[in-house]
């Protein structure tokens, strides 16, 4: 029996990922034919179907399911293996593009400093923020992202994670807003105005409306917008109180008062929450597979570097 050929391992991994012929072959830059062809080659190979169409849609067979990860993990062994071995790399000509999946509100907060200080050490690297839809490792397990950012959260138990910072919520309103003239905002006061809150999934309610309805109050939330730059400029331009990470204003110090005066120049008050509620961890995640790469070393410490510096007290 001859040796099988190696390339349809990663026609193989293409196929089961994309579960779709004409998706694959746009991934290898081939016509739909000759991806075609190639998924018939797999079939007398592997001795199963694959991928077979229900309605409109091709679904993969009980086999490839189990052939998915395995399939993934052989093509990404293999490319580490033929990769060149680096201990020290050479950052002034490191040509790489890193994706890195976090929500805006980082991306906002951080996202320059990381940018700056890459292309500062290593000026031909790329940074491709991308947005977080969904809470998932596939991104990470299938290599289509070098790093994510975030609350951990349903990642799977191979996935290496290091906290970043602790962050906490605040309330921001715009500046001229009946709340910054009366000092100290209490929950009387907090719960008076109309709110804005992010959510990627249409949630309203959070920690803050379990520590008001522990005090029998309840605040109004009158919209709901899918990322924290829209309650920022909802409350801008309106009386309603936004609900955002203070990373999101990153580096403002703890008190109120001192808030109140970092955030002047971004013609918004901001200010401490009348009500407690537990910070939250943010950290970033990687598959072990890039674990020991030197230059993905580098990009981990440098997103830390960044994060421990701008990040609030």
């Amino acid at each position: 029996m001859p040796d099988p050929d190696l390339n349809l391992l990663v026609a193989l991994d293409v196929l089961l990922a994309e579960v779709s012929v004409v998706g694959a072959a746009r991934r290898l830059g081939l016509s739909a034919s000759a991806m075609s062809r190639t998924l018939t080659r797999l079939r007398d190979a592997t001795g199963d179907p694959l991928l077979v169409r229900a309605g409109r849609q091709m679904v993969l067979t009980p086999h490839a399911e189990a052939l998915r990860q395995r399939a993934r993990d052989a093509v990404r062994e293999a490319q580490t293996l033929l990769r060149p071995s680096v201990t020290e790399p050479d950052f002034p000509t490191l040509q790489r593009t890193f994706t890195i999946r976090a929500n805006d509100g980082f991306v906002e907060a951080f996202g320059a400093s990381v940018i700056a200080e890459a292309t500062a050490h290593a000026p031909n690297v790329r940074i491709s923020f991308t947005p977080k839809t969904e809470k998932t490792p596939t991104h990470l397990r299938e290599g289509s992202a070098d790093l994510e950012i975030g609350v951990l959260s349903g990642m799977g138990p191979e996935i290496r994670i290091q906290a970043l910072f602790r962050d906490r919520f605040i309330g921001v309103v715009r500046k001229g807003h009946p709340l910054e003239s009366e000092g100290e905002v209490s929950v009387e006061r907090y719960v008076a105005f109309g709110h804005v809150v992010a959510s990627r999934r249409g949630h309203s309610s959070g920690p803050v409306d379990a520590a008001l309805a522990a005090l029998g109050l309840e605040r109004k939330v009158v919209a709901v917008v899918p990322g924290f730059p829209a309650p920022l400029a909802v409350a801008r331009a309106s009386d309603l109180i936004a609900l955002v990470p203070a990373s999101f204003l990153a580096g403002l110090p703890e008190t109120h008062s001192e808030i109140r005066e970092s955030a002047a120049s971004a013609s918004v008050f901001a200010f401490d929450l009348p009500v407690a509620t537990e910070k939250i961890t943010v950290s970033q995640m990687w598959h072990p597979r890039v674990d020991a790469d030197p230059v993905h070393r580098w990009l981990r410490q440098l997103v830390l570097d960044v994060c421990r510096r701008k990040a609030p007290p």
